[in-house]
């Protein structure tokens, strides 16, 4: 896990969320999957993290393998010392998202991670046929705020490193893989078994 030396650990933080459909609820505005379903996975995450990009494959495969039991909401928490290009990512994701391409631009910068430079982000953002004035320099700073708050509400909650996961607002620590979560979420081996893992 990376850790930023700014956050702050809190004991006993409790992630100030409720679990049931969040429409218009800014925390879940990048929400992948069942808007119903019964388990919210939460993740503070940072396009840059290495970690980050081995979760994201784990994650999507657990959504889409859950039967609508399981949803992925993304939060922004780009740790600006070690990864500088963290913040740039971020800000390039928020304005894909208010395009409508919020996972397709997250899923391009995942794949990229070693070029996340302003020149990069605009080549991404032409793939997916994007306004790419918005997603970089003085127009990407109109979603500041957004990246702002996301990355205080996970301070607030004791958030810090990437990436971190809340499952129906309770941390999660154990491993990221999908065995584990099914397991802590007590989905039924049955189901499991029946996806091939």
């Amino acid at each position: 896990m990376t850790t930023d030396k700014t956050g702050t650990a809190r004991d006993g933080a409790q992630l100030p969320l409720q679990t049931g459909p969040h429409e218009g609820d800014f925390a879940f505005r990048w929400a992948y999957g069942n808007p119903e379903a019964p388990f919210t996975i939460v993740e503070f995450g940072d396009f840059e993290c290495p970690y980050c990009g081995a979760a994201k494959p784990v994650l999507h495969e657990l959504v889409n393998g859950s039967d609508g039991q399981v949803r992925l909401v993304w939060r922004h928490f780009p740790l600006f010392e070690p990864h500088p290009y963290a913040l740039t990512a971020a800000l390039a994701a928020e304005a894909a998202g208010h395009q409508g391409a919020f996972w397709p631009m997250a899923g391009l910068l995942f794949k990229h991670q070693d070029s996340l430079d302003d020149a990069s982000i605009v080549r991404y953002g032409e793939q997916l046929d994007l306004d790419t004035s918005a997603l970089v320099g003085d127009g990407a700073q109109k979603f500041a705020d957004a990246v702002r708050t996301d990355y205080q509400d996970g301070i607030d909650a004791g958030v810090h490193g990437t990436p971190t996961l809340f499952i129906n607002g309770e941390p999660y620590t154990d491993g990221v893989t999908v065995t584990d979560l099914r397991d802590t979420m007590g989905l039924s081996r049955k189901r499991a078994s029946r996806w091939g893992w």
